[in-house]
């Protein structure tokens, strides 16, 4: 920029500007000027035009925009030469995206550029491409690029650019990158003297060898000599060595692209580099320069990566433990850090689990760390490596833990323990006051399902009902006890409370009147509880002891009048069985025996996130042997992956009140149609076989009545189209308003609207969050149709854009309007095209609804059992995960229900359940606050009763997952034909919010334990 006075002074005053205000006022001048020069082609010299693209680039910089230089911009690619064409790559690579239809301009003039001589032309073309990537330079300059990457004549700074620049069009593009038969070409470049060309040409190997080893192994044997090349410091220049060590990022990648090959076979080449192994490791340690520590670890854990994953024999995994016990004792916390974390790695490999454990002690220690990070890897890393040996000593001190931990540690610490404690016990009655400790410290951070699996434990051992009793009955004479406490203590002591009968304070009366002052001090879903454990209490008290029914009673017709059903309903129920006699005892009789199955709280932990040590965790669940007892699962958890890596993010709301949902929509009448006058359809010739029929069964034109404000027709659902006002003139409707606007939101093409004078269609193209529809309108009479105004009405979660409508459509002819559609969040909210037009000296208008429903940003998605199970157990439950039984279901076949939800883009995944008469489906959602969601469904319908089912929707965001339950729902109860709008009245009430719980139906008991105690409860 030497020279360019112009660009430093325009630089100067945008920074002495005081205010936005003036800032904007400066830029706006400048722009002016630009875009006059712009224009005057005369006295545009190739110097002033790159002084003016400098300033574009740092008004772009700034936040402006300046899209009307975007031609200048490229068209300096072409200049002859160097700094205007330097100028003219750099800013054309800022400016523009990869979809910029200028870009297809430059292409020609990059080509040259790249298969030229200069080698400074050479390299700007390059660096243009590798930045970009499109698709369009992919599949032209491909071959090229290839071409020099292998060239003999070329400098290795070209070539170095040329590999970089065509990892960048494989990975953006692989399909569009003709890669075959490049085996024996990356092996030459393997055998490269230059350590820049080399390193380049590393990265691209990584890059093919993840996306096919196979066709790579000539490689393996290539990588290993360059390891040893550098090993050995063999002919590495200065410049390529980092403080001592020679070419540590080369040595990383050499060490990634060998983890993506199998084991290796050949013994020379396994010798060779478990000798450079060695090297590294008794070569790496702890100094005080920062910078070599960095380097050195990075070499040093990626070769820690490549001995896990060649399992490589005992002595040398001792070694990489006895080294990372090192780190974790020194004081740097990086260091530390990292060494808890690669030790939790080391957990996958086999037989290295009784050598962690000599850090016993050091991991602990380093639970009391100062740094948080710290102590959440300690935390994972004694997780994983417990077993029934030392179990006893790491839950001790994750209780003694608890009591000083972080609020945001304790959930996953209660967890955690519960877990271990439940996997490892010696015996039940330790873990039982594992369990209760747990909740007298941590009540807060203490799920639900943590109790329920106590209950159960308790349940279903005789021998530990007593010793459980007597340890809640405890716990009751403390003076502030947790309410989770409550209820556990309220469970165990109304079903084996009586065990203790003989023991002193353990009496039926004495029980009521310790449970009872804790009434006042508990929440409303815990009273059903305690008047459960009541009437159990006076159950077991044979013959009635007249003053504790007295008591009882009296606490029962107290809550005779409860707002809340489910108390109501308990204490009158519980007060009318009390009179009953034997009746009373075998209703209340003790709970039976939970059936088998595995703990929820094992799944929940395992795949609550995905980190690196997730893996070997789930491979010591798989290798340890547990005394606890173990409940069965219906579904199969042996050999489960880990959560599919689909990028889930929350936070999105939902917006009630959006326009959509405010729209007043009284139905209209439709009247006769003229069977002799067909009306011509000027669409015919974009939807051709795509319009839309309407569905067998629908209402014919012959059914509908006169169309009006005044009148409505009970048989035609109007909810398509609103009428804005009240008006004199009526339009006669043909076909079926809203089968119409129902058939477009499972289809892209048809008819949205037709009337005598106007046809209106849709055709769309959907993509991840973003549509784009075009409307068709055309004039069906030989007269104009004047006065022509179409205006969206978007809900707050659509971004539209529409194209200007003609004030004007010609007769008999057909204008178009694109409609370019964003999805922020997830809602079943509809956009509304409020359309008008005059014909003659009538005013038709009316609101109708645009199809960008939800399911239009859903992508189909079959999974198999792997992905499924273990995606559909990491949503613990409500809100992520929310079930329903839906009654009043169209009462559709099974493979007819399977047909309609493939329609809306969620997929049915054959043969995940074993039932035969359920659904199991997938589908991501796409929204540009959440990105890509995966979303899982399961539908279990009754072969007994079609018009009824169970469903359970769950997904990473609870709003998502309310919305797409109730579309779902909606999909499948009848509807009435105008009965029922999508599009509420004005004045009606907002959707409300997703539900924090549902009720668990009696089919549900069957496969959760959380949800079996709540219904038994």
């Amino acid at each position: 920029m030497t020279g360019m006075r112009g660009l430093s002074v325009f630089i100067s005053d945008i920074r002495n500007c005081q205010n936005k205000e003036a800032e904007r006022l400066r830029v706006d001048k400048e722009l002016g000027n630009i875009r006059t020069c712009f224009k005057n082609d005369k006295v545009l010299t190739p110097y002033k035009k790159k002084k003016y693209v400098w300033k574009m680039l740092y008004i772009h910089m700034l936040g402006y925009d300046v899209d009307f230089g975007h031609m200048e911009a490229v068209s300096l690619i072409s200049a002859p030469k160097y700094p205007e064409k330097q100028v003219g790559y750099i800013v054309t690579s800022c400016l523009l995206n990869e979809n910029h239809d200028f870009l297809k301009l430059a292409i020609n003039t990059v080509r040259n550029d790249i298969i030229g001589r200069n080698e400074a032309f050479q390299c700007l073309a390059l660096t243009l491409v590798g930045n970009i990537g499109g698709r369009d330079f992919a599949e032209s300059l491909a071959p090229d690029v290839q071409k020099l990457l292998i060239s003999s004549s070329c400098r290795p700074l070209v070539r170095k650019k040329a590999a970089l620049c065509l990892l960048r069009l494989f990975r953006k593009n692989p399909d569009a990158v003709n890669v075959d038969g490049w085996a024996d070409r990356m092996a030459q470049l393997l055998d490269e003297r230059d350590l820049g060309v080399l390193t380049s040409s590393t990265s691209l190997l990584v890059a093919l060898v993840s996306n096919n080893h196979e066709a790579y192994s000539s490689c393996l044997p290539k990588c290993v000599k360059i390891l040893e090349r550098l090993a050995r410091n063999q002919d590495v220049p200065q410049e390529y060595t980092y403080y001592g060590i020679p070419s540590p990022w080369l040595q990383v990648k050499a060490m990634r692209a060998l983890q993506y090959f199998p084991t290796i076979e050949d013994p020379s080449t396994r010798k060779a580099l478990f000798e450079v192994l060695q090297r590294i490791l008794m070569g790496t340690d702890v100094v005080k320069n920062v910078n070599k520590n960095n380097a050195s670890h990075a070499v040093l854990f990626e070769a820690l990566s490549l001995v896990m994953h060649l399992d490589a024999e005992k002595e040398m995994i001792s070694q990489c433990v006895a080294l990372l016990g090192k780190f974790i004792s020194v004081r740097e916390p990086n260091i530390r850090y990292l060494g808890l974390e690669n030790m939790t790695r080391m957990l996958m490999v086999t037989d290295v689990q009784d050598i962690i454990k000599k850090h016993q002690s050091q991991i602990i220690t380093s639970l009391k760390d100062p740094d948080i990070s710290i102590r959440r890897r300690a935390l994972d890393l004694l997780y994983g490596m417990c077993d029934v040996s030392n179990a006893k000593d790491i839950v001790e001190e994750l209780l003694q833990y608890l009591s000083t931990a972080e609020f945001s540690m304790r959930e996953e610490l209660s967890l955690k323990a519960a877990i271990l404690a439940e996997k490892f016990a010696p015996d039940l009655s330790w873990y039982v006051d594992v369990i209760l400790q747990l909740i007298d410290k941590a009540g807060d951070f203490v799920s639900d399902d943590i109790w329920f699996r106590v209950v159960q434990f308790v349940t279903n051992n005789e021998d530990l009902q007593p010793y459980a009793a007597s340890k809640a009955r405890e716990y009751l004479d403390k003076i502030a006890i947790h309410e989770t406490m409550v209820k556990v203590s309220a469970y165990i002591l109304g079903e084996y409370g009586h065990l203790l009968a003989r023991q002193p304070g353990c009496s039926a009366s004495e029980l009521f009147s310790i449970l009872h002052e804790k009434l006042p001090t508990v929440s409303t879903p815990t009273i059903p509880i305690l008047l459960s454990t009541y009437a159990k209490l006076l159950m077991h008290t044979q013959p009635p002891d007249p003053e504790l029914q007295k008591k009882v009673w009296a606490v029962f017709k107290k809550y005779e009048s409860c707002i809340d059903v489910e108390i109501q309903q308990r204490a009158v129920e519980y007060f009318e069985l009390s009179k009953k006699g034997p009746a009373f005892m075998d209703v209340l009789a003790e709970m039976p025996k939970f059936p088998e199955r595995q703990s929820s709280l094992i799944k929940k932990a395992e795949y609550v996130e995905d980190t690196a040590d997730q893996s070997a965790i789930k491979l010591r669940a798989q290798q340890q042997p547990s005394n606890a007892l173990v409940l069965a699962d219906p579904q199969p958890v042996n050999g489960a992956p880990p959560p599919l890596k689909v990028p889930i993010l929350s936070g999105s709301t939902q917006d009630p009140e959006s326009v959509a949902r405010s729209v007043s929509h009284p139905n209209g009448t439709l009247s006769n149609i003229d069977p002799q006058t067909p009306s011509p359809d000027l669409l015919s010739d974009l939807l051709g076989p795509l319009a839309i029929e309407a569905p067998p069964g629908a209402v014919s034109n012959e059914q509908h009545g006169p169309v009006g404000v005044e009148g409505a027709a009970d048989e035609v659902d109007g909810s398509a189209i609103v009428p804005v006002e009240e008006q004199t003139n009526t339009v006669e409707l043909l076909g079926n308003i809203a089968e119409r606007f129902h058939a477009l939101c499972l289809k892209d093409s048809g008819v949205l609207y037709e009337d005598p004078h106007i046809q209106i269609g849709i055709k769309a193209e959907w993509r991840g969050h973003h549509g784009r529809l075009v409307l068709f309108m055309g004039n069906k009479n030989t007269s104009p149709l004047t006065s022509v105004q179409a205006l969206i009405l978007p809900p707050a979660h659509l971004k539209l854009d529409l194209s200007p409508v003609p004030d004007t459509i010609p007769p008999r002819a057909q204008v178009q309007s694109p409609l370019e559609v964003m999805n922020i969040r997830p809602s079943r909210d509809v956009a509304v095209l409020d359309f008008s037009y005059k014909f003659g000296t009538n005013v038709v208008s009316a609101k109708l609804r645009i199809p960008a429903t939800l399911n239009k940003f859903l992508q189909p998605l079959q999974l198999t059992s792997e992905e499924f199970f273990p995606q559909w157990r990491a949503l613990s439950g409500p809100p992520l995960k929310l079930q329903e039984v839906v009654r009043g279901v169209r009462p559709l076949a099974l493979p007819e229900m399977a047909n309609l939800f493939n329609s809306f883009h969620v997929t049915i995944c054959p043969g995940l359940d074993p039932n035969p008469n359920n659904l199991v489906a997938s589908t991501t959602f796409y929204s540009e606050s959440t990105g890509a969601i995966l979303c899982l469904a399961r539908i279990e319908t009754d072969p007994a009763d079609r018009t009824q089912l169970r469903m359970t929707v769950g997904s990473g965001d609870p709003t998502l997952t309310f919305e797409l339950k109730e579309f779902i729902k909606e999909q499948l109860i009848t509807i009435p034909m105008g009965s029922r709008a999508l599009v509420p009245a004005a004045g009606s009430a907002p959707s409300p919010a997703p539900p924090v719980a549902q009720p668990p139906s009696p089919a549900a008991l069957a496969d959760d334990p959380g949800a079996m105690l709540a219904g038994l409860l």
